[in-house]
């Protein structure tokens, strides 16, 4: 399935914006976003090519909203579809109008039509989009892209589908969580941990399925608690395959229990249910029957990025179902590749999180080399990609004095002083330098310092030649998931984001990894660079090039998260300046 306008069908419809249906440049420029534009022509005459002219700003809109150019009902966008719609001939107009009317319209003059056409709902690639879009001349894509994979709510999974076999260490890991379960039984308390790439989904899911085995025969349910949906789809990605990699006699049931989802009470009767933490909050507020079900029936509870588990969420979580099922609870298990935390009171937060797993943390037996250095380790096994860091000296910052209390609250740069990063044209112009220099053929992950940044950089770089797409939370989840297969696949070289892909993102070719937001977090640092170090043991690369953007910031406690991770480097022959 296409979800992107090629090169020729961008030209079209600019083209067709401009030239046939002479959209002003008022109209284009709200459209792009007045800011957007106002940044995109600063960042243009820094890298000397002048300022956008029409045709380019028509070229920028088009390619920033892709096949959703005319999907949405903001007021830009209706009236974009009223001005193309007063233009086309009158039979057109009043072949739309019969067609897609009210039931009870008695209009009968065409120049009354054209409003209500142009307010008509907008339901991506559906029968209204498409007679627009065939009727104005545009390409077909234009009608916008909806999901056609139908993910269900309840989901059933056959056995015998063959997969590669676990490595040694994480059977080894496998066996050991297996023999705690079965020693602790429902006071199992643990976090299991491995570096970020080392399979640790892949080993829990494996365990899990042995141990739950008998007890989804007996309507019990594996509870698997995420902090996103890309992180839930990850986890059922990798319980259908390895539930339909055993010999077993009836399916698995798997409940998408996130995103909004209702599961039905009627349709429960054992199996895995994939949640976020979020609904399930939410859920226990609304007294949800399903949940209460759930829960009372709870065989194992497995807690992804447990290092996130010390939260009030998770109290209301664990206080609710000790309410049904008693203090001793079932199995709980954290999976972590940090199991510390990082925020205002680190060391009181570390000790929390001991405290909830009860202190068993299970790590791989792999001898005092990998005691000593895990990451050293797993890059010399080639399990891990060997890191090439390459801080660039960018501009001198110096924080406000709310800026600095929001810091210090926060425990990361607030919101405030990201988006001045973000404005900064000079910032942005070495940020821009920086990806043209690399190599067409490499493909490289770029966090941006806001949602905004992320689609400037993207828009910037196709203009420049290159192939780009930003994604943020805000990207519909069928776009999200196009543009990461086609990044995947080798179709786009940049995928610039914004606070989603740091967990549950698996692109193993993934070259370079460039990092335009500071951050003083070394649990987020390591989720980022762990997107690029898979390695050619798991189907990664050799190495992945980390580009740091190393701002000076004054007034500033602790360091950027980066420099904590001095050790990760190995030595300074893995550190060049790029200037």
């Amino acid at each position: 399935m296409r979800i992107y306008p090629s090169d020729s069908e961008i030209e079209l419809a600019a083209e067709l914006l401009v030239s046939r249906y002479n959209i002003s440049p008022q109209l284009l420029g709200e459209l792009l976003g007045r800011t957007q534009r106002d940044r995109a022509n600063r960042l243009l005459q820094a890298v000397g090519m002048g300022r956008l002219t029409k045709e380019d700003v028509a070229r920028l809109v088009v390619m920033h909203r892709g096949a959703n150019l005319f999907g949405g009902s903001s007021r830009e966008v209706r009236t974009l579809r009223l001005r193309i719609l007063s233009q086309l001939p009158d039979h057109k107009i009043r072949q739309l109008f019969d067609e897609f009317k009210d039931k009870d319209s008695e209009i009968t003059q065409v120049a009354r039509m054209y409003r209500p056409l142009s307010e008509k709902k907008w339901f991506a690639d559906g029968p209204w989009p498409r007679a627009f879009v065939t009727a104005a001349g545009f390409p077909e894509i234009f009608a916008g892209v909806r999901e056609r994979v139908h993910r269900p709510t309840v989901q059933e999974i056959p056995p015998l589908t063959p997969v590669p076999p676990l490595q040694e260490f994480q059977k080894d890991l496998k066996a050991k969580l297996l023999a705690v379960m079965e020693r602790e039984q429902e006071r199992t308390r643990c976090v299991l941990s491995l570096p970020t790439g080392g399979g640790k989904t892949r080993v829990a899911v494996e365990a899990f399925i042995d141990w739950m085995h008998p007890r989804f025969a007996n309507g019990q349910y594996l509870i698997w608690i995420a902090q996103s949906e890309e992180l839930c789809e990850q986890a059922i990605a990798t319980l259908e395959q390895m539930w339909g990699s055993r010999e077993y006699r009836f399916p698995l049931r798997v409940y998408r229990y996130f995103g909004g989802r209702d599961v039905p009470v009627e349709v429960l009767q054992g199996g895995a249910v994939v949640a976020s933490i979020n609904q399930l909050y939410n859920r226990i507020n609304s007294e949800d029957p399903a949940l209460d079900r759930i829960l009372a029936n709870t065989g194992v509870m497995v807690i992804d990025e447990a290092h996130r588990a010390v939260t009030e969420m998770y109290d209301v979580l664990l206080d609710r179902a000790e309410e049904l099922v008693g203090p001793e609870l079932f199995p709980i298990c954290g999976l972590t590749a940090t199991p510390g935390r990082s925020g205002a009171d680190p060391v009181s937060e570390t000790l929390r999180l001991v405290g909830r797993f009860e202190a068993h943390l299970l790590t791989p037996d792999l001898g005092p080399e990998y005691a000593a250095d895990p990451l050293r380790y797993f890059r010399e096994q080639g399990y891990l990609a060997t890191p090439v860091h390459k801080p660039l000296q960018g501009r001198e910052y110096e924080l406000t004095p709310d800026e600095i209390e929001d810091l210090d609250s926060e425990g990361d740069f607030p919101a405030a002083f990201r988006k001045r990063l973000a404005d900064d044209t000079d910032r942005n112009r070495l940020i821009i330098d920086c990806l043209l220099d690399i190599e067409p053929n490499i493909p490289t992950l770029v966090y941006a310092c806001t949602v905004e940044h992320a689609y400037l950089l993207a828009m910037m770089l196709r203009k420049l030649g290159r192939t780009a797409a930003a994604i943020s939370g805000d990207t519909p989840m069928t776009l999200r998931r196009g543009f990461i297969e086609q990044f995947k696949d080798g179709k786009i070289q940049f995928l610039v984001n914004y606070g989603v892909l740091t967990t549950g993102f698996d692109a193993p070719k993934t070259e370079c990894i460039v990092l335009c937001r500071p951050t003083q977090s070394p649990v987020l640092y390591e989720q980022i660079i762990g997107r690029g170090l898979r390695g050619p043991r798991f189907g990664g690369t050799e190495t992945c090039t980390i580009i740091d953007f190393a701002d000076n910031i004054k007034r500033l406690g602790a360091p950027l998260a980066y420099v904590r991770f001095e050790q990760f480097w190995q030595d300074e022959s893995f550190s060049e300046v790029v200037s």
